[in-house]
């Protein structure tokens, strides 16, 4: 995983005769791919879908007429890739200071929006065949888009009740002891 240890195990000495050649790390650009665990992932599989449809609708709209709407499906493919990368990478352990959850959570119900927008539009205004594909993938895109954001609030949502119950638990117990009990 990233980043490499920097203090790796020596593997025990088998002897001469059943000698292999010694590992390497990972190196180059395959260090920067996600582990397959997470792409085998909801939350990577969700990525993939987004970052794969994001290019795809980018494509459709340079070769159509609607080349207009180009620039919010390279922007949401290029923001999906980071997102990717930042999970798969685990920034959001090494980064404390961002919201990880928040920012996600806004990239997808403002990309749900921007797709569902565009995507009428291009459908309705435009006659050519690329413009009609960028927005018959641009309502799958915003079902993804919206599947995510919809998976991401209900994780905010538990971990906010959890915290609030545990806020009203330690709230019951210092008012029954700050309470006058002896009052007859």
């Amino acid at each position: 995983m990233w980043p490499p240890d920097p203090n790796p195990e020596p593997d025990p000495d088998p002897g001469p005769a059943s000698r292999s050649p010694p590992r390497t790390a990972v190196s180059g650009l395959c260090a920067l791919l996600p582990a397959p665990a997470f792409l085998c992932s909801l939350k990577g599989r969700l990525l993939l879908a987004e970052s794969g449809l994001s290019f795809i609708i980018f494509v459709c709209y340079v070769a159509s007429s609607a080349s207009a709407f180009l620039t919010a499906p390279l922007l949401e493919f290029l923001l999906a890739l980071f997102f990717l990368f930042a999970d798969a990478m685990q920034l959001n352990d090494k980064w404390q200071g961002l919201c990880w959850p928040m920012m996600d959570f806004l990239r997808c119900v403002t990309a749900a929006l921007i797709y569902f927008a565009i995507s009428i539009t291009a459908v309705a205004k435009y006659s050519d065949g690329a413009s009609k594909a960028a927005g018959v993938f641009g309502f799958f895109a915003t079902i993804v888009f919206a599947v995510d954001f919809y998976l991401i609030f209900n994780e905010v949502a538990k971990f906010l009740k959890q915290g609030s119950s545990a806020d009203e638990t330690t709230a019951n117990k210092a008012e029954e002891e700050n309470s006058d009990s002896d009052s007859d």
